[in-house]
């Protein structure tokens, strides 16, 4: 979607507080001993109260509400029996629309005491986004966004998962530009147009440079080579200064 109003622009920050109040919420319910399950309707309940609808159901239909992924799985994990455990590595994404716009967002979420790599992952997790979040501006390159967050992912030691992109969005969950590369791509040659939504979503990896599915269902996946991996991510607009970042809570 590109921005063309300033009604557009207000819905969309409406539902990107949402959903990223939503996010902030299942972060501090989380504890060891409740399911995926559980936690997943934490997140389900405060969408309903908003009246938003779970990206996820109603694009895909997904089987939860919001996409929640531990340790070993890296995205689209499907909330259930799982129990959590002090040391994992949790990763939810929350999706979701109101009034004909969406907003998307995520973080990895350390519960309880990590060890230092991990917790050192997801400290370079979180800036590897900001990183890319910094490259967005009108006429800029898209691919700046990846080549940005490479050289930061390279010389911190980390891999960048290559079939896991950044997208574009607002009216629909994924539109227009399409997938954006968050690693380094010579091959994209468009600008970013002012007034353009985009995620930016890398996911830094201590090995793994694909994410491929398992056998347990149809929607969750796993690093390949199997390794560690964290996502953060933020709806941002477009301009010609600094971005506008849409999925802050508040």
């Amino acid at each position: 979607m590109t921005i063309t109003q300033d009604d557009q622009l207000q819905g969309l920050k409406h539902i990107g507080r949402i959903v990223a109040n939503a996010l902030q919420a299942m972060g501090r319910a989380m504890v060891a001993g409740m399911t995926t399950a559980e936690l997943d309707e934490i997140g389900a309940a405060y969408l309903e109260r908003e009246g938003a609808v779970s990206a996820p159901q109603s694009t895909y239909g997904f089987p939860g509400a919001t996409c929640i992924s531990v340790n070993e799985e890296i995205a689209h994990g499907i909330p259930g029996g799982r129990v959590l455990k002090t040391g994992d590595l949790v990763n939810i994404d929350v999706s979701a629309s109101k009034g004909g716009y969406f907003g998307d967002t995520g973080a990895t979420f350390r519960l309880g005491a990590v060890t230092p790599d991990l917790d050192r992952l997801c400290r370079d997790g979180r800036r590897a986004m900001e990183i890319g979040v910094a490259q967005v501006g009108a006429g800029k390159p898209l691919a700046g966004i990846g080549t940005a967050i490479g050289r930061f992912a390279e010389g911190r030691g980390y891999t960048l998962i290559r079939n896991l992109a950044s997208h574009g969005i607002g009216r629909a969950l994924h539109e227009e530009p399409g997938e954006i590369p968050t690693w380094p791509d010579r091959g994209e040659r468009r600008r970013i147009a002012r007034g353009m939504v985009m995620t930016v979503e890398p996911f830094l990896s201590k090995g793994g440079l694909w994410a491929e599915g398992g056998d347990e269902d149809d929607w969750t996946l796993y690093a390949d080579p199997r390794a560690p991996a964290v996502q953060y991510e933020h709806t941002v607009v477009a301009t010609r200064g600094k971005p506008i970042v849409l999925t802050l809570p508040g």
